[in-house]
């Protein structure tokens, strides 16, 4: 009767003003004062890809025991974007953002034939975080047209300052030599530059990106395969940035319980231990008749449900579990009761009025990831700690 009550209570349809409340605390959970609302641009899905393939990768990471606390979405394509220095980045960080170029490329094509501007929008990084590391990806595809052994050097260069009041002035930040039989990512390290427009915004004019070929000569990109703006909508070019908290910020720990314990009340007799030890001999003799002991339950909170699949990419939602149960002596090996516990329930028998029972409690809980777009579309993968039950105890 217990589980059925239980089970209609998570599974009945949720009250607009319940659905609200649900929604403002997990966002409140997520980091977020409101729920974003992205404006899509169907020409970059590069960015949302690569960003996939980063869950996916701490999706095919396993806890103790093999247990893995995601449900890996589909595969993005058949070679992932995500190098091993990626994974490493990964590791280091508790958020990863990636940003899509605000440059109309057709429009650049117009008056630059050798030379392609890019630029990002960093202003929607949240308070308290610190880049560990940036890169700048682009594609380069396969030209059949050119020789194999022919080479190109692909530069990145940070815009210092621009027309009208002045020249263009660039600072050279990364090169890489590129075959134009080679196809794939281009990486290229931004770290610094990064840091430079958090801290001074107004100097985040830009890069610039020139290819020059053997001879030095300056080239148009498409000779060399780099996909600048038309092309494939899953080789668009982008910017990730990876961040860890330099800040940790609590939320307020709310009571479990509406009062507190009650002072002891010195004209009630208190039990002696022979008194304790009698209530044990008949908890141990009616144990089947008793409640059910402290464990961990079911319990999946769906995204979907709350109305969020437009701007939660992944995942659909999460197991959490809740820790449920009576931690009534004895408390058995399966209770995984701390020692204080088991003192408290000796207390509380002695003396009922002055002491409570122990609780049923989360004794190891473990994070997720959540990828989801903002309210500029640029896609974020974040790690929140403490959001699944692992395993409960009485405390």
């Amino acid at each position: 009767m217990d589980n059925e009550v239980r089970s209609s209570f998570i599974q009945r349809r949720l009250r607009s003003q319940e659905r609200r409340d649900m929604q403002r605390e997990i966002l409140s959970i997520l980091g977020l004062p409101q729920r974003p609302r992205p404006h899509f641009h169907t020409k970059h899905n590069a960015a949302p890809m690569f960003m996939l393939d980063l869950y996916n990768t701490i999706s095919t990471d396993t806890g103790p025991q093999g247990y893995s606390y995601y449900k890996p979405v589909l595969p993005t394509q058949a070679s992932p974007m995500v190098t091993p220095q990626d994974s490493r980045f990964l590791d280091d960080a508790d958020m990863v953002m990636s940003f899509v170029n605000l440059v109309d490329q057709d429009q650049d094509l117009l008056y630059q034939q050798h030379r392609r501007e890019f630029r990002f929008d960093l202003s929607r990084i949240p308070e308290g975080e610190a880049v560990t590391a940036a890169e700048f990806r682009i594609y380069t595809d396969f030209i059949q047209e050119r020789y194999e052994n022919e080479t190109f050097r692909v530069s990145v260069y940070q815009v210092l300052q621009e027309p009208p009041n002045s020249e263009v002035e660039l600072l050279l930040l990364d090169q890489r030599e590129v075959w134009a039989a080679e196809e794939g990512w281009l990486v290229f390290d931004l770290t610094t530059t990064s840091n430079l427009w958090l801290v001074n915004p107004e100097q985040n004019l830009g890069l610039h990106l020139v290819l020059e070929d053997s001879h030095g000569q300056r080239r148009n990109p498409r000779l060399a395969g780099l996909v600048t703006g038309s092309g494939p909508q899953d080789k668009q070019p982008f910017m990730v940035v990876f961040f860890k908290a330099s800040e940790v910020h609590f939320r307020s720990i709310r009571s479990a319980h509406g009062h507190k314990g009650r002072q002891s009340n010195r004209s009630k007799p208190q039990r002696t231990v022979q008194d304790t030890l009698k209530a044990v001999e008949a908890a141990t003799d009616n144990l089947g008749m008793s409640k059910e002991g402290c464990k961990k339950h079911e319990l999946y909170v769906s995204f979907r449900d709350l109305g969020w699949q437009d701007w939660i990419i992944a995942p659909e939602g999460y197991a959490a579990y809740y820790c449920e149960g009576e931690c009534a002596f004895p408390l058995n090996s399966y209770m995984n009761a701390t020692n204080h516990a088991i003192v408290q329930t000796l207390v509380h028998f002695i003396n009922p009025e002055t002491v409570p029972k122990p609780c049923c409690a989360p004794t190891q809980l473990h994070g997720i990831s959540v990828l989801y777009f903002d309210d500029s579309s640029n896609v974020i993968l974040k790690k929140y700690r403490n959001m699944v039950v692992r395993a409960c105890g009485c405390h």
